[in-house]
């Protein structure tokens, strides 16, 4: 009769990637997010590999988790692990489907720079198949399913970025509200749109271009907030007020009269937009579709 005695449990896999990203990212909440579940989940997740160890991986105290001396010694054990097993699984879907571009991008890069030029690409690029992810923040090319990102970043731009363009802003709005717009002062008897990430655009540009009066006109200006900067576009276009433009997300329509810059000064941000792509996703489709992407930038 054959002995079969029961072999000892691993343990769970989501207990392994719950520590692994608490002690890559500082903490139980930068994890949560990262693995969109709540704190809680993750510390009960550690809790359990800490039962299975028989020793703490996390010291506790009231501002937040600190890392035991063992886990110190095991954490690049476990971001190794996972680093491989991403790349693995990416290596896979690459292989699976050699013309298809997964790409993670800001929602008003997304909707105002990068979809309109999507057509072209297409039809330069045959066996082609783009798909757009808008998110906030950008995504982990180690980790996360995607093959390239295009987000802002401050300059000088880090090394392997692909610049695409420098976020110059200046006002536009309807002609019709230009045509009453004849200093910089005269915004202070109009109605200012805002985008609520890029808040601090109108006091960047009245401090770049009109000093003399910026602190006091700035102290007082109000007007809508919209939180996505595609909406805010429409509104301006729609004659809701004047709205700080990104040139390079506004183009379309200054090139088409809908908005105009009644001002001729602009200000330059020092920051870029950059186009990064994953170790594993250097393969012709990404590269015909970042030399066209340039091309029409």
């Amino acid at each position: 009769m054959s002995v079969s005695p029961p072999r000892p449990k691993a343990p769970p896999l989501n207990a392994l990637r719950a520590f692994e990203a608490s002690a890559r990212l500082g903490g139980f909440a930068n994890a949560a997010q990262e693995l969109n579940v709540t704190p809680g989940a993750i510390a009960q997740h550690v809790k359990t590999l800490e039962i299975w160890a028989g020793r703490p991986l996390f010291e506790r105290h009231a501002q937040g988790v600190r890392l035991t001396h063992l886990g110190e010694q095991v954490r690049g054990d476990f971001t190794r692990a996972f680093d491989a097993t991403a790349a693995a699984a990416q290596h896979l879907r690459v292989a699976a489907n050699p013309g298809r571009i997964r790409i993670a991008t800001l929602p008003s890069v997304a909707q105002l720079w990068l979809s309109p030029r999507l057509p072209q690409i297409r039809a330069a690029v045959s066996g082609l198949s783009v798909s757009v992810t808008a998110l906030e923040q950008p995504p982990n090319l180690l980790r996360d399913d995607f093959d390239a990102a295009l987000f802002f970043e401050e300059t000088p731009v880090a090394a392997g970025g692909v610049a695409m363009f420098e976020d110059e802003i200046m006002p536009v709005c309807t002609p019709q509200i230009a045509a009453r717009l004849k200093v910089v002062g005269d915004l202070a008897g109009e109605t200012l749109l805002h985008d609520s990430t890029w808040n601090s655009d109108w006091a960047h540009w009245m401090a770049a271009t009109a000093p003399g009066i910026a602190a006091g006109f700035m102290g007082d200006a109000t007007g809508p907030v919209f939180s996505l900067y595609a909406l805010a576009v429409e509104e301006a276009v729609n004659g809701a007020g004047i709205l700080m433009g990104h040139k390079a997300l506004v183009q379309s329509r200054l090139d088409d009269g809908r908005l105009v810059a009644p001002f001729s000064v602009a200000a330059n941000l020092p920051r870029r937009l950059v186009l990064r792509m994953a170790d594993n996703a250097q393969r012709k489709p990404l590269a015909d579709f970042v030399r066209q992407l340039r091309h029409l930038n």
